[in-house]
């Protein structure tokens, strides 16, 4: 079978340029891609792929990274033609056959793929043709990624408009998001919970990752009015939130959860300690209770800065008594005390600073229930 493709690439290098209309997706059917989560063959080399890609794409490569470096360097030194003979001879018929298997693999329980390379050109218009000689038809995306990637870039620059969710660590922000369904969970997405001590055991996404996704789903709310979201810094983590949507959001009109300090500690305890020690004890088979420590410790060295000496050492010190007590007795309830120390030292006067200039644009204050059944309401009205 591969000798065959091989001969047709060898008498038709343009490698059927004049593909049926059908069978490619233009821009205008870009949102439908994305908002239908239509699976994606992703033809790109690996290190292409690792570099940015989308939720629903999977990565099966025309060419490795290594023949793609060769085919490269080929390209620059002697033309297009050159290059194509190289690819061909780097193939071979086996590597052919292994490639086109493993689309028909892939294409068996995701029959509604797309396709693309890069920019749409030989290696995906290559991938589609050696398909279509084995009867199966796959829509090519003009432009590849390029054009994918810029179509999600270009949702931030036409927003609906937004309303922000503040308030105070502990406060429930995210619990609030979700009774809504027009609600983005930016931390969702990013895979941290923004502050110091945010991070999961699991490594958030790529920044390009975070953009596409995050862009997705703005694009299936389209149609709403207004999208909530969490009042949420120039950073999520090592994430960074796109400009434009930053400047969206540094005008957006908020609305404030104010919960008392107890039970924001208790929310703080149940997420940050007593949910993540169950992650940990999981996922680490040997000593989690020291790894959970320097989770603890390197979370709050982070800010140490901020907090000053003094105040760093005080919750140092009581963060380990905690982790002491917890090896002593396999209870968490010690860990209460620095975290109600750390609201009321360090992130109640940051929100307080924080909020103190952009208290014209507070629509609205009430607890998380209360908060909640106003903003039901509101939408009730409209």
């Amino acid at each position: 079978m591969a000798g065959r493709f091989l001969s047709y690439l060898q008498r038709n290098h343009r490698y059927n340029a004049a593909m049926r209309n059908n069978d490619t997706i233009s821009p205008a059917q870009f949102d439908e891609v994305f908002i239908d989560d239509i699976p994606m063959l992703d033809v790109r080399a690996p290190i292409e792929f690792d570099k940015g890609a989308f939720p629903e794409a999977v990565n099966l490569p025309i060419l490795n990274d290594h023949e793609r470096h060769q085919i490269g360097i080929r390209y620059k030194a002697a033309g297009d033609e050159a290059a194509r003979r190289l690819g061909l001879q780097l193939l071979g018929p086996e590597g052919i056959d292994a490639r086109i298997s493993a689309w028909h693999e892939y294409l068996k329980t995701k029959s509604e793929a797309v396709l693309y390379c890069f920019r749409g050109g030989d290696r995906s218009r290559v991938a589609c043709d050696w398909l279509a000689k084995t009867g199966v038809v796959v829509p090519r995306v003009l432009g590849g990624y390029k054009a994918l990637r810029k179509h999600l870039l270009d949702v931030y620059e036409t927003l609906p408009q937004l309303i922000l969710i503040s308030g105070k660590t502990g406060c429930g922000k995210t619990s609030f998001l979700n009774h809504f369904t027009n609600a983005i969970d930016l931390e969702g997405i990013a895979n941290h919970r923004g502050s110091a001590f945010g991070g999961h055991l699991s490594p958030q996404p790529s920044q390009v990752d975070f953009e596409n996704a995050a862009a997705i789903s703005f694009l299936k709310l389209r149609r709403k009015p207004e999208i909530l979201l969490e009042d949420e810094g120039r950073l999520i983590g090592r994430i960074s939130i796109p400009v434009s949507l930053q400047n969206r959001m540094k005008v957006a009109p908020l609305l404030v959860i104010e919960e008392p300090l107890d039970c924001r500690a208790d929310r703080i305890f149940q997420e940050y300690i007593m949910l993540q020690w169950k992650q940990y004890d999981v996922y680490f088979k040997k000593h989690p209770d020291l790894y959970f420590r320097d989770y603890l410790l390197n979370a709050l060295d982070a800010i140490k800065k901020r907090l000053g000496g003094v105040a760093h050492r005080e919750i140092r010190r009581q963060m380990l008594d905690a982790c002491q007590h917890h090896d002593l007795t396999d209870s968490l309830e010690l860990h209460r005390r620095w975290i109600k120390t750390l609201l009321v030292d360090y992130y109640d006067p940051m929100y307080e600073y924080q909020i103190g200039k952009k208290s014209d644009r507070i629509k609205a204050k009430d607890s998380h229930v209360g908060l909640i059944e106003w903003y039901k309401n509101a939408q009730a009205n409209r």
